[in-house]
């Protein structure tokens, strides 16, 4: 969900862009559109998350048919970058509030699974590290804390 929180984050310029084109005129009907509008300044088009398709008679490539997150790392490999890095954390020493095992993310939160210093010294404790502070596994004690790579974006909840 992480990935798809910051694509999402992403596109909000584009959308509150799009809105500031629609007339001022409120009007009861409301029209739903999955493409925004081309113009001619907004630079090159990004790639889409939305594979050709297959062509009649032929069986589709996996380039071809990809969709979403699968389409996604598909472009993240074809630009020589891993969008789900699944290598594992530092487990040669125990974090400490002083020298704590920073943990990549592109979000706000993430969740590590900590099995202790040496690795599998003890069952995985799961732990959702937020930005803001660090947090500690309960069984050994190793501290987390995010190096957050992810938009500083300030989330104001309206309801």
């Amino acid at each position: 969900m992480s990935l798809l929180r910051t694509a999402i984050n992403a596109a909000r310029p584009a959308l509150a862009a799009r809105s500031a084109l629609r007339p001022s005129a409120s009007s009861s009907l409301r029209a739903f559109s999955t493409t925004l509008r081309a113009s001619s300044d907004h630079g090159a088009k990004p790639p889409s998350l939305f594979g050709p398709g297959g062509k009649v008679g032929e069986v589709p490539t996996d380039w071809e048919q990809a969709t979403g997150l699968e389409r996604f790392e598909m472009l993240g490999e074809m630009e020589g970058i891993d969008v789900f890095d699944e290598s594992p954390l530092e487990s040669d020493r125990v974090g400490t509030k002083k020298d704590p095992i920073m943990v990549l993310s592109y979000d706000p939160v993430r969740t590590v699974g900590c099995t202790g210093s040496p690795a599998d010294s003890h069952d995985i404790v799961w732990i959702n590290v937020p930005k803001e502070r660090q947090r500690f596994c309960t069984e050994c004690g190793s501290v987390y804390q995010l190096d957050y790579q992810g938009p500083e974006v300030e989330d104001h909840h309206h309801h």
